[in-house]
């Protein structure tokens, strides 16, 4: 690739899309449960089928499943196999800590590549994992 066309072209971001069977639901974990903010979206016939949200510099969509019609929308096989979303950010633990008070199954945080991490489960199964740097020993576990 030459390195004109990367300079040219200049990817900012990359924003996933994530497919939902429930847009309430989802919207209730992300936004009342981890702080995301809604910053545009797309009604149908007075119905939310997709925004766009961001936490910090993060940003992710959700789009609701529609089973028929111009915006049908097949998946094959169950929602969120195989896709984890890695959030870098500069406090996990401080994460960590507010979620669980807010009530969410987050997993105590460790410390794996020089990161601390924590993660947890959205409503449809993709794996979520929020993490910054630390110094602190490989495999260390968060006593608090």
């Amino acid at each position: 690739m030459p390195p004109s066309f990367v300079s040219q072209v200049a990817v900012q971001q990359v924003v996933p899309l994530l497919a939902v069977n429930s847009m309430d639901r989802s919207l209730r974990f992300y936004v009342d449960g981890l702080g995301f903010v809604m910053k545009n979206k797309w009604m149908v016939d007075g119905q939310l089928r997709w925004c766009w949200l961001e936490h910090g510099n993060a940003a992710l969509m959700l789009q609701e499943f529609v089973p028929d019609g111009t915006h049908r929308r097949d998946m094959a096989g169950p929602v969120g196999t195989g896709v984890s979303l890695n959030f870098i950010c500069g406090d996990a633990l401080a994460f960590y800590r507010e979620v669980k008070g807010r009530g969410l199954p987050t997993k105590r945080p460790f410390v794996g590549n020089r990161m601390w991490v924590t993660s947890l489960k959205d409503p449809d199964g993709y794996d979520l994992h929020f993490e910054s740097p630390t110094d602190a020993p490989e495999e260390t576990e968060y006593e608090g």
